[in-house]
């Protein structure tokens, strides 16, 4: 089996892709967009939670804003992540059957599977937009910080867009590969050593 590792390159850390040309660019790219909206959210929300949990307890008042930026950081950090899992291969999986398949029929099976999720997360990007659109129309706004309330949902189709390319790419590297792939840098096995938790 092979190691079902992300390709990272040594020196640097940074993700490598297994597509070629204008593919691996693009998919290099969304790893990099992935990796800055997760961390600058992550650290923004501990940020807004510490201040906050400071001014309740000097102040004897909490920061009026400070449910709603985390609100919108929820929400970023939601939908960036499942591009990022797609990516890392760490979406569940039910793999009972699909381990019993001899490897070229996972290769089948797995690219079937990217495909399938690939256009359904184009399908709920398609939806998503227009659910932005009924929210524009609406023009509610968020109470403590003013601005307009389809603002913060702007993350769903932007994730679900990043999700399906992630998926689609990964049926890509399965049709140009004689491995199977979770990912473009994920293939499919299962680690040599086991935890217990």
């Amino acid at each position: 089996m092979s190691d079902n590792s992300p390709d990272l390159d040594d020196d640097t850390g940074t993700f490598e892709s297994g597509l070629p040309g204008v593919l691996g660019t693009i998919d290099v790219f969304i790893s990099k967009l992935e990796a800055f909206l997760l961390a600058a959210g992550v650290m923004l929300m501990a940020i807004n939670t510490c201040i906050n949990v400071i001014a309740r307890y000097v102040l004897g008042e909490g920061l009026f804003f400070s449910g709603e930026i985390n609100r919108i950081l929820i929400i970023l950090i939601t939908f960036a992540g499942i591009g990022y899992a797609a990516r890392h291969g760490r979406h569940i999986r039910m793999s009972a059957v699909y381990d019993t398949i001899p490897v070229k029929g996972r290769r089948v099976l797995m690219i079937f599977i990217a495909l399938v999720t690939s256009v359904l997360m184009f399908f709920l990007c398609y939806h998503s937009y227009f659910w932005i659109e009924t929210l524009y129309s609406r023009g509610r706004i968020l109470p403590a910080l003013g601005i307009e309330i389809w603002w913060i949902y702007i993350w769903a189709p932007v994730g679900f867009a990043i999700t399906g390319i992630q998926y689609l790419l990964t049926a890509i590297k399965n049709l140009t590969s004689k491995d199977v792939y979770l990912s473009t840098g994920v293939t499919d096995g299962y680690a040599d050593t086991e935890s217990e938790v």
